[in-house]
């Protein structure tokens, strides 16, 4: 596990390389700006190395930055990052049972607003209702951040909102045409992208924190789905054509996150909720409705001001749905 809040010594060492483009940076001239042994730079080298760092060294010439890692750690991220809180204290893992529960236990340890635990693969990834969240290795993103806003526990839900439109936008802002589909996944073209699960730690008047998990498949092919999940399931790189680079994506989430934060907090749900509206392939649908207290068709009309869908039943009644899988009868697109 790898914990980083501070530019390390890796990172000045991979800032300086990447300066100097295809160039090589002397072992000297590291030595120098780094206020570091010859031996020292080349111990940091050597570990930046075996975190899948392609580094070219030349006597007499020096080092040269010719590779980087697919990955989410804050060498990769932080150098894109352009956030206050969200994300600069990271959690890095390759393995890890849920990046929700690890993040649970930071926070009650007393673990800043913002902090995020991020890994490469979980073993034990969480859903909604009990569900799994599939996570091969290397391929997606998955993280959780801890967050402590100044909210009652009832308004805590409108979390799971904020998150879902900054995730969405970054979606389209990477090229694919990314929708909201109620409570808490985003699709394209009608297959699930990515979900989140929010969870959170709160006495009757006020929220403690909350954790906001997400899960987003980025380069996962067909084959590394479920059988059961193939028709419904798709990531990022499928619906491009292409790899997505995890660490841009990553930073680019991480910033809207935090600026639809600000927002939120700044002027409450209201605005979050005309974008949410916006982006959604529930809202304007027939669909069928799965709660703990039975199940109903009608059509998806609204949200109300807590997040709440407000769905219309045949009968002209409006049920007012806090919890449930939803079914779109019918895509709106």
């Amino acid at each position: 596990m790898e914990t980083t809040n501070e530019l390390s010594q890796d990172a000045r060492i991979l800032n300086f390389l990447a300066e100097g483009g295809e160039g090589f940076i002397s072992g000297e001239a590291l030595s120098n700006r780094l206020g570091l042994s010859r031996t020292a730079v080349w111990k940091h080298v050597e570990a930046l190395r075996l975190k899948g760092y392609r580094i070219e060294a030349v006597p007499a010439k020096g080092y040269r930055l010719v590779g980087r890692p697919d990955r989410i750690s804050g060498l990769e991220v932080h150098p894109l990052l352009a956030t206050r809180a969200v994300g600069r204290v990271l959690h890095h893992h390759d393995t890890i049972g849920s990046t929700n529960a690890a993040a649970f236990r930071l926070a009650q340890d007393g673990a800043v607003h913002g902090t995020v635990v991020a890994a490469e693969q979980q073993t034990a990834g969480k859903g909604r209702r009990g569900r799994a969240w599939v996570s091969p290795p290397n391929l997606n993103l998955y993280f959780s951040a801890i967050l402590r806003p100044e909210l009652p526990p009832q308004r805590a839900p409108e979390l799971t909102l904020v998150a879902a439109v900054a995730l969405a936008e970054t979606l389209r802002e990477a090229g694919a045409d990314a929708a909201i589909k109620w409570p808490n996944d985003v699709q394209i073209g009608g297959r699930k992208v990515a979900g989140i699960l929010t969870e959170l730690s709160a006495e009757p008047e006020r929220v403690h924190f909350v954790i906001v998990g997400v899960g987003v498949n980025l380069n996962a092919g067909e084959e590394h789905f479920p059988d059961e999940l193939r028709a419904t399931a798709t990531s990022l790189a499928l619906a491009l054509g292409r790899p997505v680079a995890r660490a841009p994506f990553t930073a680019a989430l991480w910033n809207r996150l935090e600026t639809w934060l600000d927002t939120y907090q700044a002027t409450g749900f209201d605005a979050v909720r005309a974008r949410w509206k916006a982006l959604s392939s529930t809202l304007g649908v027939p669909v069928r409705v799965r709660t703990d207290r039975g199940d109903w068709e009608g059509f998806a009309e609204d949200i109300d001001p807590t997040g709440a869908l407000l769905v219309r039943l045949a009968d002209g009644r409006v049920e007012r749905v806090l919890a449930g899988d939803v079914e779109q009868l019918r895509p709106q697109r």
